[in-house]
């Protein structure tokens, strides 16, 4: 194995190559950084590219954008509460409020740091057992998936601890908005109001900036106009501490395992990888109330989770030749076109060109962090730009991004709809996350749940005849009513220490 791997180091090293390799990741990051392309569009763009080139170096091309992107992805969430893409939601809970306390450096700097670590993991992961490992992601059917998915909304619904109904509400609020377009099944139009731009559905984008870049560009507007916020924030640091790091570094390593095993999944997604590694370092952290409140750690687990889950789904990707999402559904595209057919038999058929895309992938995650770590002072100066040329900066951004998905008003009118929707839930405290979740999951949990009932001839047991579909649904139980039976449990702890002191 590591003679193949010298091979492929020779391969990926070479000038060429290599030059593919970080024009890549430069443009993966910044497509990472602007909102509304994202990773899938700008693959599915560069595959008329790859005809030109060799198969190894087609490759390099495409996975160095995916894992560019991925980087880029939480420039914007910490410094402007923009997500560039969906993967990099959770980041904007703890990443901008850093940001918003001059330490916009620190975050970005272990945002680059949990995604290196990460991402050298996931390819040493795929190096040592990934064909072995990717066999287990077969036990997994629609009725596992359904049940993964409602784990992982159970799990967001009970982040804030407080208020678990609100929670609640801002999920099926997102799973509701997800169902809006044509039914695959029956064909039948729903939730449309006879509008044809309303048939493919509601776009992630197109909330995630509305409720997102609009709602804060308000509460900015608001805040300083009344002087709780100031118009420019002063770095205090450009650069994460070493101390910084070691307290970061164990909620890295939880973010990058959690983040590996649930992105090997196919279909599953760095996103939900995220949301996940985020709930369960919040259960499992010391000082567990300072995530949410500007925590580094809230930076370092979600970013190390998402670039492990990139990594992890090329597993089942070139041993199964299964998709883990839309990025790595291209990717599959441009192989078979390329006369590559993703296997058990990959490594055996075409091992030379697939060792040189394992050591490009260590040579990727490398450059991305050589990429990225000078342009940290670049990027954390921006919060020293006032306010009043800051969000209007945002605001055109934003409008760009969401008219660049399909030239439709009805996008930019749903733009500023959400928007509204996201400064009423900011001011009466309904949470935005569990919304966004819901939305990007719906149509795979429905897709999930009729492919489950086809299996079973239409009987919902099927979802607990199934061991792992029934643990899932046992922990996603157990998240949701947790907080509450906790809360409940310390109010009546608290009540009969009152009356025996008194």
């Amino acid at each position: 194995m590591f003679e193949h791997l010298i091979n492929g180091f020779a391969v990926a090293l070479m000038p060429y190559n290599l030059m593919i390799a970080l024009a890549g990741c430069l443009v993966g990051t910044l497509i990472g950084v602007l909102p509304g392309l994202g990773p899938t569009a700008t693959l599915a763009m560069l595959i008329p590219l790859v005809f030109s080139m060799p198969p190894a170096t087609a490759l390099i091309l495409l996975t160095s954008v995916y894992y560019g992107s991925m980087y880029g992805g939480s420039t914007t969430s910490i410094l402007v509460n923009i997500p560039g893409e969906s993967a990099s939601v959770i980041t904007t809970i703890d990443g901008h409020k850093m940001a918003m306390q001059g330490r916009a450096g620190p975050a970005l700097a272990i945002a680059a740091i949990g995604s290196f670590i990460a991402g050298t993991f996931a390819v040493a992961m795929l190096t040592l057992v990934g064909k072995p490992i990717a066999t287990y992601s077969l036990y997994f059917g629609p009725a596992e998936f359904f049940s993964l998915m409602l784990f992982g909304l159970c799990t967001v619904a009970s982040l804030t601890g407080g208020n678990v109904m609100k929670s609640i509400v801002s999920t099926c609020f997102g799973l509701m908005i997800a169902t809006v377009g044509i039914d695959l099944v029956s064909g039948a139009a729903r939730f449309t109001f006879g509008n044809p731009f309303l048939q493919d559905g509601v776009d992630f984008v197109v909330i995630a900036i509305g409720m997102f870049a609009l709602t804060e560009v308000v509460v900015t507007a608001r805040e300083v106009r009344s002087g709780v916020r100031a118009e420019i924030v002063e770095p205090k640091g450009l650069f994460v501490k070493w101390s910084e790091f070691v307290y970061s570094l164990p909620s890295i390593g939880r973010g990058t395992v959690f983040g590996f095993l649930v992105g090997m999944l196919p279909g599953a997604g760095a996103t939900l990888s995220t949301f996940i590694a985020y709930n369960l370092e919040k259960r499992l952290c010391k000082n567990p109330e300072r995530l949410g409140t500007g925590d580094i750690r809230g930076v370092a687990c979600p970013e190390a989770a998402n670039n492990a889950a990139s990594g992890a789904s090329l597993v089942p990707l070139l041993t199964l030749g299964l998709p883990g999402g839309g990025a790595t559904a291209v990717m599959l595209g441009a192989l078979m076109m390329l006369d590559i057919t993703p296997g058990p038999l990959m490594f055996e058929k075409h091992g030379a060109m697939l060792w040189a895309l394992i050591a490009s992938m260590y040579v990727g995650n490398a450059l991305l962090l050589v990429l990225n770590w000078p342009l940290v002072n670049i990027f954390a100066r921006v919060m020293r730009v006032p306010a009043k040329y800051l969000m209007p900066i945002v605001l055109v951004i934003s409008t760009i991004g969401v008219w660049s998905l399909s030239y439709s008003a009805v996008d930019l009118v749903l733009t500023g709809a959400a928007g509204l929707l996201g400064f009423y839930m900011r001011i009466n405290k309904y949470p935005v996350e569990p919304l966004i979740l819901g939305l990007i999951l719906g149509g795979k949990m429905e897709q999930a749940y009729r492919q489950a009932l086809i299996i079973s001839n239409g009987s919902n047991s099927i979802f607990v005849e199934k061991p792992i579909s029934l643990v899932l649904l046992g922990l996603a139980l157990l998240f949701l009513f947790l907080p509450m039976i906790l809360k409940k449990s310390q109010q009546f702890n608290a009540a009969r220490e009152t009356a025996q002191a008194s």
